[in-house]
């Protein structure tokens, strides 16, 4: 076997045990090093020991053709595989297929191509391999002690694995019935604001010796324990807002305490208007009424996010925005939703799901839009049973083995469905067109177009399912023929359509026939929309003056990431400038 495993804290060490045989490395979680070249092999495992010897084992493995064995022999230890890092160009010619391969083996090892600095011949059918999913990450090899870019990659690509659900600190514990709603309602929670949490299922031996330690016997379920406070609390099927409060998360709100703004949402258009209107001065309120994120929360990696090379998963970008903004002074108001939006300008109120009023001199409305539902009465019982709307991400791994559908043809779905395949036997994307091409990022297209275990299935619809338990068939139909067929089905994901969430507004501000709120121009040319000064509104503003929206919320918005950002940053100038005429008509009705 052309294989040795690092013995801990060696920063040189020579021909070692094959992988995970004894000694205390045992059991860790390993990063595989695969290159048929002896200096690229030195350069890896010389700086990987020193940084990650004592938390991970290392495994070499000089000959490719045996890498699988190596995989295999490591996952027989019971440790899983965090990392493979295979070489590329010169010996390692076929160094992209090696990687690719591995997939088959251990779907959950992120792959990363080690290059060397210079051989930027190679970058090209590198990136073409990361667009077709063949590779996960790249990094150049390190070239020098202490090599600081080396290191900084690497460690986000562990912190990336580590983010799944793989283990380690829990912060938070759950336990629940595996296939409860409100259970996997919670995981969807935990993992969507990064929280660190272990799931055990009441029903197991240790879920039941768990309870029996904390001395309840048949509770409501799900149980939720908070272990990272002084004294942990226990939490019998709490509401979302009770777990908040025992983080320590809500004060109360005084209807007379007039914020500067207010942000309604925290997607990516409700946190760039945050993160922005704090910095700039304003005293700041933003509601979390579910996961930071919203709905890019939940993508599992947006991989044309400018500035982030290696892509990102929407967690992180959301989770990093959301730190930003508390650091910049935000008091976010966690897990209370906007019932009705009141007041007058300059002093607008909303109302908030707990009765309490939140005031603002300016709002700016980012609540986005949610999934449509399918109208299929047999599945709507199951949600939450095999049946999600939403990517989900907690579910992943709760699919292993099993036939899984996903419902859409937008990015969402994509990006969903490559995840799911990581896990899942077989997935397939159900989709009512003829194509993905309109709906589709051409990356995730390629993508899809790559995985072995991903199909689509196109002019296909929804009809009916069954199950008892838990979601066990699925009911497809041809639309261009009517022809229908079962299908059996482990788990199904929904993510088609997308209906504002502004509801809650009633007639307070302009609205199209969908319910996207009109801004801008669309605002006049709204009839009945009854614009109140003699100035145009401004470009994000609503028929309320003073009150704006950003993101998919809006009528004409483009639905990206990146937009979204956009429009959150350039409603702040707006409001500014609502702000200081508003603070001019005061000083002039004083004199």
């Amino acid at each position: 076997m052309s294989a040795e495993r690092v013995p801990e804290g060696q920063a040189a060490p020579g021909e070692g045990s094959n992988p995970g045989t004894s000694g205390t490395a045992a059991g860790l979680p390993a990063i595989v090093i695969v290159s048929r070249d002896a200096a690229a092999r030195r350069d890896l495992r010389r700086e990987l020991a020193k940084r990650y010897g004592a938390d991970y084992q290392l495994v070499v493995c000089n000959e490719p053709t045996e890498l699988a064995t190596v995989i295999r022999k490591v996952q027989d230890t019971g440790a899983r595989i965090a990392l493979v890092i295979g070489g590329l160009g010169g010996q390692d010619a076929d160094g992209i297929d090696t990687l690719a391969a591995v997939r088959a083996v251990d779907a959950t090892a992120l792959r990363v191509s080690a290059f060397r600095y210079g051989d930027f011949a190679y970058l090209e059918p590198l990136f073409d391999a990361i667009a077709q999913g063949k590779v996960d990450h790249w990094v150049p090899r390190p070239e020098s002690d202490r090599d600081e870019e080396f290191h900084r990659s690497i460690t986000e690509f562990l912190s990336e694995w580590n983010s799944r659900d793989f283990g380690g600190f829990e912060a938070l514990r759950l336990i629940g019935e595996q296939w409860s709603p409100r259970a996997q309602e919670l995981r969807d929670t935990f993992t969507r604001n990064r929280l660190p949490f272990g799931f055990y299922d009441a029903a197991s031996e240790r879920g039941q010796h768990m309870l029996n330690e904390l001395g309840l016997e048949s509770p409501e379920l799900p149980v939720v324990v908070l272990r990272f406070a002084a004294s942990h609390s226990t939490l019998v099927n709490p509401s979302n807002l009770e777990i908040a409060e025992a983080f320590g998360l809500t004060a109360p709100i005084s209807a007379e305490d007039v914020y500067d703004l207010a942000v309604v949402g925290s997607g990516p258009a409700g946190l760039a208007a945050t993160v922005y209107g704090s910095s700039e001065g304003l005293r700041t309120a933003t509601l979390v009424p579910e996961a930071i994120g919203g709905q890019a929360g939940t993508s599992s990696m947006i991989r044309n996010y400018p500035g982030f090379a290696q892509g990102v998963t929407g967690s992180r970008l959301a989770y990093e925005t959301f730190q930003q903004a508390w650091s910049l002074g935000t008091n976010f108001i966690f897990m209370l939703q906007a019932m009705s939006l009141s007041g007058e300008p300059g002093r607008y109120q909303l109302s908030l799901s707990d009765g309490q009023v939140l005031t603002a001199r300016a709002v700016v409305i980012a609540t986005g839009v949610a999934y449509r539902r399918l109208a299929v009465p047999s599945l709507e019982a199951l949600q939450g049973r095999g049946v999600f709307y939403g990517a989900a991400v907690a579910e992943a791994s709760a699919m292993r083995g099993r036939p899984v559908f996903v419902v859409g043809g937008g990015n969402s779905a994509g990006q969903a469905a490559l995840h799911l395949a990581k896990w899942a036997e077989q997935v397939t994307i159900l989709v009512r067109r003829d194509s993905l091409a309109q709906s589709m990022s051409e990356y995730l297209i390629r993508m899809i177009d790559a995985a072995p275990n991903i199909d689509v299935s196109y002019r296909t619809q929804i009809v009916d399912g069954t199950g008892t338990d838990r979601l066990e068939s699925l009911v497809l139909e041809d639309s261009s023929t009517g022809q229908r067929r079962g299908v059996p089905a482990g788990g199904l994901f929904v993510l088609i359509g997308s209906d504002p969430y502004t509801e809650w507004l009633g007639e307070s501000v302009a609205r199209d026939q969908w319910g996207f709120i009109c801004t801008g121009r669309d605002v006049t040319d709204s009839e009945g929309a009854g614009w109140p000064l003699d100035r145009a509104p401004f470009p994000l503003e609503t028929s309320l003056p003073g009150v704006f929206a950003a993101g998919d919320v809006r009528r004409g918005a483009v639905k990206r990431v990146a937009s979204a950002v956009g429009e959150g940053a350039v409603a702040i100038p707006q409001v500014h400038a609502w702000l200081q005429a508003q603070a001019a008509a005061h000083a002039g009705a004083e004199r």
